[in-house]
């Protein structure tokens, strides 16, 4: 299995090799030399074991943007699964096997191992895992609907989607209530495959949800996420992609619109692990209120092996009120100059002025003129999802979201 744990340690790096493009408003590296922060090394070494990662205090550096004390006792042991927290229900079109399996099923824990401590106690608390196969050659014309629902208290989680070689296959994973949830999903894509995943998280205002995402992509097959983030107190996602083999290519889109109160976190990594790979990493979001927090972290490692990786990671963050904070930092971390691109972007700010009085000299009033600017903002990245029923529903979201602002 390939897994990010066993990329080596840079330890030099190659004259002459590619520079980062783009740039920062808050942090951003990219490791072309020895002395450089390696930033997508954890404290400690994946593991399925909890007892492996120690209680974070918030001075790690992947705890560092997170409010602890919001996470319900989720890192540090004391949040207790209650029941039926969760109400888990799929539809999936016929050909299609849908299961509930032990944990001790040969198919869990293929695409990744737990990093964090909130994962690997997921990764040991959940009952009974969902599997959903989709065998191979099956080209399904309907999506695959799981709805998580939470109804109250703590809930430990783990799913697997698994495609298999030359299939294909939308999945709608819709979150949506009140839960403390920590979960593990897993994307198994076969030699060909082709799989697009939309995640939306559309919690109540109280919920707390962190995740770790791991997919695993075969040779030529092709991968590509769409994260929506809205509601919850605390959202904090974690997605992760290794090869399987050559010619795999990966796509990861996001979208968050961060309110008064709400944090709101992203933490990518995209490891190279395989030659002739590409990947494309485009987050967005927007926010409003008092301490409104959003945070994205976008990893790329490239290892030694890697030759002929093309990659790009951006993020972008509208403000639209005061009291709003962004902490976005890209890394891209080169351990081979035989590449064919590699760069990154990112970038905070309020609206464009130029854009406002454009619209506002031909006639369209200044809140309308702010909300089409916003709605433009998102639109390439809604379009992305190709779910009619998603892309209406989240685009009304966001217009109420803008009459609340604008």
């Amino acid at each position: 299995m390939a897994e990010a744990q066993n990329s080596p340690t840079l330890e030099s790096a190659r004259a002459g090799g590619p520079r980062s493009v783009g740039s920062s408003t808050t942090a951003g590296s990219i490791a072309v030399a020895a002395e450089s922060t390696v930033a997508t090394r954890m404290s400690a070494p994946p593991s399925f074991d909890v007892a492996d990662f120690p209680v974070p205090h918030g001075r790690e550096e992947e705890w560092r943007f997170t409010p602890l004390e919001r996470l319900r006792g989720l890192h540090d042991g004391t949040a207790v699964a209650t029941g039926d927290a969760v109400k888990v229900v799929v539809e999936a079109p016929e050909g299609v096997t849908v299961e509930l399996v032990d944990r001790d099923d040969p198919r869990l824990g293929r695409a990744g191992t737990p990093v964090d401590r909130v994962a690997a106690q997921a990764y040991s608390a959940f009952e009974k895992a969902g599997v959903v196969t989709v065998p191979k050659d099956t080209v399904l014309t309907e999506p695959i609907r799981i709805a998580v629902h939470g109804e109250g208290g703590v809930s430990y989680g783990h799913q697997v989607i698994e495609l298999g070689a030359f299939a294909e296959a939308v999945v709608v994973i819709d979150h949506t209530g009140d839960a403390v949830i920590a979960a593990n999903v897993e994307y198994v894509l076969g030699d060909g495959a082709k799989l697009t995943v939309v995640s939306v998280q559309d919690w109540d205002d109280k919920a707390v949800h962190v995740a770790q995402h791991n997919a695993l992509i075969g040779r030529d097959a092709s991968f590509k996420s769409v994260v929506v983030t809205f509601g919850g107190d605390l959202v904090r996602l974690h997605p992760r992609v290794v090869y399987a083999g050559p010619g795999a290519e990966a796509e990861l889109f996001g979208l968050y619109f961060t309110d008064a109160g709400q944090h709101q976190e992203h933490r990518l990594l995209v490891d190279h692990n395989v030659p002739h790979c590409k990947s494309n990493v485009v987050y967005k979001g927007a926010l409003q209120g008092e301490a409104a927090h959003a945070v994205w972290i976008g990893d790329v490692l490239i290892e030694a092996k890697a030759e002929g990786t093309d990659t790009y990671e951006m993020n972008r963050n509208l403000v639209l009120t005061d009291g709003a904070r962004v902490d976005s930092v890209p890394n891209l971390e080169i351990e081979t100059g035989e590449i064919v691109g590699a760069g990154h972007a990112s970038a905070t700010g309020r609206f464009d002025d130029e854009q406002l009085f454009y619209l506002m000299a031909r006639g369209i009033p200044a809140d309308e003129a702010r909300r089409l600017v916003v709605r433009g903002f998102f639109a390439e990245l809604v379009q992305q999802i190709g779910v009619d029923d998603i892309e209406e529903r989240l685009l009304t979201r966001i217009e109420t979201e803008l009459k609340a602002t604008v």
